[in-house]
Formats: C-alpha cells, structure tokens, sequence
C-alpha cells in the first residue's frame, strides 16, 4: 500500500495512526461483496463529518430549482454523494443534474494571490492517470441504484473549468444552480466561475466553499471577496467542519 498523503497538519502519530488504519482497510477480511456493505467501520469521524456536511448543504436546496455544479471533483467523493442524496431525498427529480468539473492534473497554475504555502504549487493535488474514466463508472453505478436510472442526471467534465463553464452555460442558456461547490482552493478559477455563474443563480442559491479563512489558501477567500463581497452575506459555518462553509442568497 502507498504512502499514506496527508497536506493538513497532522502530527507524525496521527499519520502513523491512518497508515495502521489504512492497512486495516487493505487486508480487511470481510468477503469484498459484503465489504461494500460494511464501509461504516472505515468511516472515521473527519470523513463523516464532511458527509454530514455535504448532506446539511442538499436538504437546504431541496425545495430551489435548478442543477448542483462542482469546482474541484478531483477523487470524487462529493459527486458521489450529490448523486446518492439524490436517490434519497429526491429519487424522481429528473431536472436536477449534478454537473462536476476538474483539470485531474493538479493546479494548472497558482497566482500570488494564493500566498507561500508550500502546498500551493503548480499541479498540486492531481490524480491518478485516466481517473476520471473511473470515477465516470462510479458514478454510472449511483446513478444505476436510482428511479428512471435511463435519464442521465450527471455530467463530468474534464479541463480548464473557467473554458468548459463558459462553453458550458452558453450552450444551455436554460441553467439554474441552486448549487455550487468550490473545491479549486486557488485563485484564478475560483473567481472567474464564481463571476460565469451570478447570472445563473437565484434566491435561495447556496454557494459552498472548502478553504475559507484558510490560512494556505487565501485565493479563495480574496475570489469570494472581489466578486461577491464579504459584507453582503452571512458566512454560514457548519458544526460538523473547521474550514467548510456557505453563502445563502437572498
């Protein structure tokens, strides 16, 4: 099993203590076919914490129309989610698709409004070669589990979001987000599609961030601030994670 990848600030013991655990995981014994089953046991309390998070932003655009837009899939966990509280909360809404973005090569480029962190360097975070066919099937699997499972409710494109996003609306000039979750971490993407989707959201629009008031990624933050302004919305923090947060409009 690889090196265990951890960019947080995790003493040397927590990181022995996820390597053990990590093994544990790789040499589970339950049968693969119940293992899927049973992934609770492996659910530790960061991981839990950011899907109940994820659940509290869905239940509150429940009743806003429109689609749920990532920035920054990379793994892919978040469109998986998206897809299974779907299924559950609103199994027979065919008009909400779930649209996810990513380069899957890390940061393009950084800007020096995303500061000196050593974590923000030019491909940080990328993954693994041709992933992004991978996490398609995954999410083809979600998408089998659900009603009217034939309609196609997700869409997963790969490149330079601030080009695919604008080719993108353009192209479907009908599309509402009542949606949108910034995962990009950086500067320049981060505030030029949070500039291509103001005309696309509405009353009742969430818009979710990862790395606010983060000391390592203070582009995000300096996007928010430019294009929609710190003063004009409460940033709401959730109980369940440090750094995750979200802007209602009204």
């Amino acid at each position: 099993m690889g090196k265990f990848r951890n960019l947080s600030y995790s003493t040397d013991q927590e990181r022995q203590n996820r390597e053990e655990f990590a093994s544990l995981f790789n040499n589970s014994p339950i049968p693969l076919d119940e293992l899927i089953f049973n992934l609770q046991l492996y659910l530790n309390r960061q991981s839990l914490s950011h899907l109940l998070f994820i659940n509290e932003l869905y239940q509150n655009v429940l009743k806003v129309h429109g689609d749920i837009f990532e920035f920054g899939v990379r793994w892919g966990r978040n469109m998986a989610l998206f897809e299974v509280l779907r299924g559950i909360y609103e199994p027979y809404n065919q008009t909400r698709k779930i649209v996810g973005y990513d380069t899957f090569s890390g940061f393009p480029s950084v800007h020096e409004k995303d500061g000196q962190s050593k974590i923000i360097q030019k491909n940080a975070y990328s993954v693994t070669d041709n992933y992004d066919d991978y996490l398609t099937k995954v999410l083809n699997y979600h998408e089998s589990e659900n009603p009217r499972s034939y309609i196609k409710k997700h869409k997963l494109i790969k490149g330079d979001a601030t080009v695919k996003l604008e080719k993108y609306l353009l192209e479907n000039p009908q599309t509402i987000i009542a949606l949108a979750y910034f995962d990009f971490d950086i500067y320049e993407p981060t505030k030029k599609c949070l500039e291509l989707i103001k005309n696309h959201i509405t009353k009742g629009s969430i818009i979710g961030f990862d790395q606010l008031n983060h000391p390592d990624f203070p582009g995000e933050t300096i996007a928010l601030k430019e294009v929609f302004g710190l003063d004009r919305y409460r940033i709401m923090r959730s109980p369940y994670n440090s750094y995750t947060s979200y802007i209602i409009i009204d």
